[in-house]
């Protein structure tokens, strides 16, 4: 056969977009099929076998119309789109959920749909009973509560409550929360299609469940009442109230339902009984009303009747599938319970575990500690033996410290002792320069004095030569070489014995001197000798003997010293200093020429003098002044006897 006879022999299609309560599906249905052809597909591919509570919904002019199983899809008024859409939806309701719903996907068709009709308003409920359901929502989609993975906020992206009830109690949503997860919490170990079951059982209590309105009148003009169908029969409400029916007929009850355009009639069984009679808005809500109304009354009828050989299978297949899941859940319950035991148990081997290791980990770090103790305690027990024969040393030295310090101590104080002495002597010998240096003084006053006699004898003999010179030879006064020479010569003669009488005292007067220049030289040096030797003994002593006190007492000794020496006189200072450089001791004299032809030293008449620096000390007591600043000019007389002078 070739392609063309092929493409011509195939069936033309059309397009459909089935849509169910959680899901959409597409089929390529043949133009000549009817609505039964269309509905056993969708049926297969969902796996529904309990065909008879739904069928295919469409909306045409604003009215909701299920389609007609008997006649072609395409010769029916259905909307005019490529893919042409039907919802997928329960026509008739259960009377009792749990006896009536075999499969499980015909259970959870139904409870897809109750839900969205309660959250849609359709279906009123409380909100007591609208909190208890969303919980059993809960549990169908999430399984057993765990505070661990359902922490607070996991319902935030659910619609679980009416608008209706959010409006009504002003709760925040973790409120509402709240009391959904307390709920919820108490179901645990119930599985999916229980809580679906447990869901729909509650929801068939509600007044609105399963019932179909349809505005009515009793008139033409007016239209007042509401006609619901349900799975029990028909009931008549007022237009304000959808809970409490005015009238009801139950199936059981009606003998025949009738139409005549608008105009709907309820025959019922009792022939004495009043036939009810009312109008709707279209010939097309009577035909739906009548559709509803067989379809419902063909249902109870076969509630009440003994169930057909494939209904008798499909609930003994129920049936095994209900004991085949309990006894899964059982096992799995079991297995659950064994597992959350076995978690259990792994978790408390696991902190026994993590205990015994803190524990092993708290022994080690004890061991380190106790090891690193030890080791500690040895080294310390090592450095307290070294230390103890430190220790032991250090009292050896000490010891034998101690007893040098008494040996040194009783050094110290014999030397003190000593140096107590030694003071004593130094000051006895300060006190006797200081008498000494007064006595000498005292000869410097005399000289001093004496000096003064040597003058005014000097100044009267001198005048007394020249009035006898003047008395005997006038004529010589100008002149004295004329004078005569016997004259001369005892004049001469005269000299010479002064002369001769001058050098042997100067002589003796010299050697004086230098005697006892050198005798003090010799006592200053010892004496200065001795100061030094006492002042490097009580340094030493102060080096020793801080500790001991008397370090304050040396203080006082070296004052008391300087304080002596304080006393002494300025030459005898001076001299300590050995600043002598400007005297020249050993020629206390100065050299002067002695005129033979003259009966005096000097025939000018003019005194020789010897300049004397201002010099440490005088040795003398020929020296008149010891005391000034500058150059002076001393005197120096030499006198045996008031007639012998000799000027200097």
């Amino acid at each position: 056969m070739s392609i063309r006879g092929l493409k011509k022999k195939q069936p033309k299609t059309f397009k459909v977009k089935v849509i169910t309560v959680d899901a959409e599906m597409e089929f390529s249905c043949e133009m000549k099929w009817k609505g039964k052809d269309l509905f056993d597909l969708v049926c297969r591919a969902l796996g529904l076998r309990e065909t008879w509570f739904f069928g295919l919904q469409y909306t045409m002019k604003g009215m909701c119309t299920w389609l007609k199983m008997d006649k072609k899809v395409l010769d029916q008024e259905i909307p005019k789109e490529d893919p042409i859409s039907f919802h997928f939806l329960a026509k008739f309701y259960p009377e009792k959920v749990e006896e009536e719903l075999l499969q499980e996907i015909t259970q959870h068709l139904f409870f897809l749909q109750v839900k969205k009709q309660i959250l849609d308003e359709e279906i009123y409920c409380s909100p007591e009973a609208t909190v208890l359901l969303a919980s059993y929502a809960v549990q169908a989609k999430y399984g057993d509560y765990d505070p661990n993975f359902h922490e607070p906020g996991f319902l935030a992206h659910d619609e679980l409550l009416p608008k209706r009830v959010l409006r009504q109690y002003q709760l925040t949503a973790e409120m509402w929360e709240e009391k959904i997860t307390a709920w919820y919490a108490e179901h645990r170990g119930i599985a999916r299609d229980e809580a679906e079951m447990n869901y729909l059982k509650i929801a068939q209590d509600l007044e609105m469940y399963g019932v179909n309105y349809f505005p009515i009148a009793q008139n033409k003009n007016h239209t007042d009442l509401l006609l619901g169908v349900d799975a029990k029969g028909i009931h008549i409400y007022s237009i304000n109230n959808r809970f409490s029916p005015n009238k009801s007929f139950e199936w059981s009850a009606i003998r025949n339902i009738s139409y005549s355009e608008k105009e709907l009639t309820i025959k019922p069984l009792d022939k004495k009984a009043e036939v009810f009679k009312f109008f709707s808005s279209q010939l097309k809500v009577n035909k739906l009303i009548l559709q509803l109304c067989i379809g419902n009354h063909d249902l109870f009828m076969r509630r009440r009747k003994v169930d057909s050989i494939e209904i008798q299978q499909m609930k003994a297949q129920a049936r095994e599938e209900k004991a085949r899941k309990k006894m899964e859940n059982q096992r799995l319950a079991r297995e659950k319970q064994l597992r959350e035991e076995a978690e259990r148990a792994k978790e408390e081997l696991e902190r026994r575990l993590f205990q015994l290791e803190d524990e092993a980990r708290q022994a080690n770090e004890a061991l380190l500690r106790s090891q690193e103790a030890a080791e500690l305690l040895a080294e310390k027990a090592q450095i307290a033996e070294e230390e103890a024969k430190l220790l032991a040393q250090n009292a050896a030295e000490a010891e034998q410290e101690r007893q040098r310090l008494e040996i040194t101590a009783l050094k110290t104080k014999e030397e003190k002792r000593l140096m107590e002495q030694k003071m004593r002597e130094a000051e006895l010998i300060a006190v006797k320069l200081v008498k000494e240096s007064d006595r000498r003084a005292k000869e410097a006053e005399h000289l001093k004095q004496d000096l003064h006699e040597a003058r005014e004898a000097e100044r009267k003999a001198k005048q007394k030569l020249f009035d006898i010179t003047r008395l005997n030879y006038p004529h010589m006064v100008k002149y004295p070489h004329y004078l005569p020479t016997d004259t001369r010569d005892a004049n001469f003669d005269k000299g010479s014995i002064k002369l001769d009488l001058k050098d042997i005292d100067l002589k003796r007067l010299s050697f004086e001197i230098e005697r006892e220049r050198l005798d003090y030289l010799e006592k200053s040096k010892k004496f200065e000798d001795r100061l030094k030797e006492l002042k490097s003994e009580i340094h030493a002593l102060k080096l020793e003997e801080k500790q001991s006190g008397l370090y304050s007492h040396w203080n006082e000794v070296l004052g008391s010293l300087d304080r002596s020496l304080g006393n002494i006189p300025s030459w005898m200072k001076t001299f300590e200093t050995g600043d002598s450089s400007d005297i020249n001791l050993h020629r206390p004299f100065p050299a002067y020429s002695l005129n033979p032809t003259s009966s005096w030293p000097c025939t000018n008449k003019t005194q020789h003098t010897v300049p004397v620096q201002k010099s440490s000390f005088q040795t003398n007591s020929l020296i008149a002044n010891s005391v000034g600043t500058g150059t002076r000019k001393q005197i120096v007389k030499v006198q045996q006897h008031d007639s012998d002078v000799i000027y200097i």
